[in-house]
Parts: structure tokens; C-alpha cells; sequence
């Protein structure tokens, strides 16, 4: 139990020291917000937890499955704030759009044998 509240500390200061570095040089805190930091962490936690080289090998590839559909959020949160929809609407809509293209990266991958 007390190694979760570690990981969950680590992982938290990541975000927060993110949030932090955007205020002052929003370039420089995006980049640490891009850095996968948590898809690493996570292989550091599942390798800690499991050593398992095929859990760890299917993980790290269903990631690269889900990184490619999260990008267009990133390009359409900026543009519906810049055509006036308010942040938490741009969020929504962007959270939104994720989870549809999620949706078909899951049934895509399934159709080429490879269980997300």
C-alpha cells in the first residue's frame, strides 16, 4: 500500500511541476506535459510490480495504439478556443472527440487481430 501512495506522489508532482512551468514558459511546460512521463512511469510501476517482459511488451505497444488517436485533441482544443468556445466546452468537445477515435482505434485493432 504504501508503494501506490508513492507512485501516486511521483506521478502527481509530474502534472503539478507541468501546470507550474506552463505558468511563467507555457513551450517549456508543454513539453514536460508531452515527455511520456506516464507511459514510462507506468512501465517502471508494471515492471516493479509484475516483471513481466509480455505484459510490459503489450503494454508499451497499446500505448503507441492509443497515443495516435489522443493527437487531434491537441489541435482541435487550440482551434475551438480561438474560434470563441469557451475552455471548458473546447475541453469537452476535445475530451469528446478522444474517446470516439479511441472507439475506432479499439475496433480497427481488433480487426487486425491485436486486443486493446
Amino acid at each position: 500500500m504504501f508503494f501506490l501512495f508513492v507512485k501516486a506522489a511521483i506521478s502527481g508532482v509530474l502534472v503539478a511541476l507541468s501546470a507550474e512551468v506552463a505558468r511563467r514558459y507555457a513551450g517549456l511546460g508543454a513539453l514536460i506535459a508531452s515527455l511520456p512521463l506516464v507511459s514510462v512511469l507506468g512501465m517502471i510501476w508494471l515492471w516493479r510490480d509484475t516483471r513481466d517482459v509480455e505484459r510490459l511488451a503489450v503494454y508499451s505497444l497499446a500505448t503507441v495504439w492509443y497515443v495516435i488517436p489522443s493527437l487531434p485533441m491537441f489541435v482541435v482544443i487550440p482551434l475551438l478556443l480561438r474560434a470563441g468556445f469557451g475552455f471548458w466546452m473546447s475541453l469537452l468537445i476535445g475530451c469528446a472527440l478522444t474517446m470516439v477515435l479511441y472507439t475506432i482505434t479499439v475496433w480497427i485493432a481488433a480487426r487486425f487481430g491485436f486486443n486493446l
